[in-house]
């Protein structure tokens, strides 16, 4: 929301507020299956991103930091619930981690992220989760502390387990406020358990957290928590600020003499939004039905889920899968990245040992914000130059998603395909990895990482040329481009592209 330039009631602002809340469209998803229920007894985290912006690829070294040096957190005025930036004190070394950042959502300052993974194999994905409409109310304006990027990105370059990561988040609130655009949550994990974190609105330090086990799995949009036991303060399952029950009674949103368990989706949430039922074509409870179906599940299952038409639209950002390993040192720890909505876009596997990502795959001004009222930095001209990947695949989604029924069956095997030759060769690629850091020639072993990535990275791009060229040409020649109506480019809402025949993935089935 723009700043206000006059007086206005109370009443306005707050139904501005409300209605700052971000559409269910623009919300990102992810999947969690526990050790249990995979193939090699390994963690998958999965899911997207939804934002309207461009997203870029970063590794972002291992860093030590002086005595005194802070971190600025929150959000300016220019957000949909304005706010005002502070600063908390950085630690003294933080880890090493990979990203993917883009460059805005709700008015928050750039560059944000939902997460990544680190090089203690924690890996974190943030998902929507909007608090209920009195909390939203009474939300401090200008509000302050760390917001969801903040959150996730601290989490990322301290925390050594996903326990940790949550007692991190939870300590940053508890410590120094949060800064919100209506409530969020992150789904955590590393090699052993997964954790979920709801943030909630108000101004009131409100957060909590459940454990996710090596036997379940846990589909979020939004992301969500049911009932809740009354001495999680010493539950090993559950963690959460000092006054989450004791807050909700003052409300009057639960009454802890009637017996009745505390709920926290039922109490916090949105009220309008039954727990699990989630917003899209999909329901929460047909996909975790579908992740535990398909145990023992693999990487390559998990891509198929996050690629899904059901679920992948232009809106997903970026796709994701996190392969979370104890039986690896620290730069195999690995992560897939398709670079734009995954329906139509390859995954490429990084590892936390490659040293460089190709300049196709970083920092574009494509739907960067405000990029069109400026000319370019002479500084970022030669990355400038080069191909972004995030357009090549989106150029591809919107040709194939215009006839899903012709044109996705014959990319989808393609993207399959080529995924297929890299699961079956990543064995190998760590091992021969393995050896030369075992032969203490680190700086070998991160050239060869980066050589690899690299190299695929560009042969996915190629595979996306050779698709769209295939897909346009038959395109113009059998079904012809019809002319944008109204000579206007940019959505005003509603449906945007996606390949689901004959449904909106943003409206549920029924």
């Amino acid at each position: 929301m723009a700043r206000l330039r006059r007086p206005v009631t109370t009443a306005l602002l707050v139904a501005a507020a409300w209605l700052a809340v971000p559409r269910d469209a623009d919300a990102s998803y992810g999947f969690y299956v526990g050790k249990n229920l995979t193939a090699d007894g390994s963690v998958l985290l999965g899911g997207t991103g939804e934002e309207v912006s461009g997203h870029w690829l970063e590794i972002v070294p291992r860093r030590k930091h002086a005595p005194g040096d802070t971190v600025t957190v929150g959000v300016t005025d220019e957000a949909s619930i304005p706010g005002k930036l502070t600063t908390i004190p950085q630690v003294p070394e933080t880890f090493r981690y990979l990203t993917m950042n883009y460059s805005d959502y709700q008015g928050f300052p750039a560059p944000l992220t939902n997460g990544g993974l680190n090089e203690h194999g924690v890996a974190i994905r943030d998902i929507w989760s909007t608090s209920r409409r009195e909390l939203i109310e009474m939300t401090p304006r200008p509000q302050q502390g760390p917001q969801y990027s903040d959150l996730a990105r601290i989490a990322l370059e301290r925390a050594r387990t996903a326990r940790e990561a949550v007692e991190i988040i939870g300590r940053l609130i508890d410590e120094h406020g949060y800064s919100t655009y209506g409530g969020n949550s992150h789904l955590i994990a590393d090699k052993d358990e997964g954790w979920v974190v709801l943030q909630f609105a108000g101004g009131k330090g409100l957060w909590a957290a459940e454990r996710l086990g090596p036997d379940e799995v846990r589909a979020s949009y939004p992301g969500y928590i049911g009932e809740f036991p009354p001495d999680y303060r010493d539950n090993p399952d559950f963690m959460g600020s000092a006054n989450l029950i004791s807050f909700a009674e003052e409300q009057g949103w639960h009454d802890r003499a009637a017996g009745k368990p505390f709920n926290i989706h039922g109490v916090y949430s949105r009220q309008d939004l039954p727990m699990r039922s989630g917003a899209k074509f999909w329901a929460i409870e047909e996909i975790e039905a579908e992740l535990r179906a398909a145990a023992p599940m693999t990487p390559a299952k998990m891509m198929k889920m996050v690629r899904d038409p059901r679920i992948a639209d232009e809106e997903a950002g970026y796709g994701q899968v996190a392969h979370l390993r104890g039986d690896v040192r620290p730069e195999l720890n690995l992560v897939w990245v398709a670079p734009t909505g995954s329906v139509t876009a390859p995954f490429i596997p990084w590892h936390l040992g490659a040293e460089e990502v190709p300049p196709e795959f970083g920092i574009h001004r494509y739907l960067y914000r405000n990029a069109g009222a400026h000319f370019l930095n002479p500084a970022f001209q030669s990355q400038e130059a080069t191909e972004f990947a995030g357009r090549l695949f989106k150029r591809l989604m919107y040709h194939t998603c215009a006839r899903p029924e012709t044109f996705l069956p014959e990319v989808t095997a393609a993207l399959e395909a080529f995924e297929g030759r890299m699961l079956a060769e990543i064995g190998d690629v760590q091992r021969t990895a393995d050896i030369l850091y075992a032969r203490d020639e680190p700086a070998l072993g991160s050239r060869y990482l980066s050589f690899y990535s690299r190299t695929r990275a560009m042969e996915g791009m190629r595979l996306g040329h050779d698709l769209l060229a295939s897909v346009e040409t038959r395109s113009k020649l059998i079904f012809g481009i019809p002319a944008a109506p109204g000579g206007e480019i940019n959505s005003t809402g509603g449906e945007t592209p996606n390949c689901l025949v004959g449904h909106d993935p943003d409206q549920p089935r029924r």
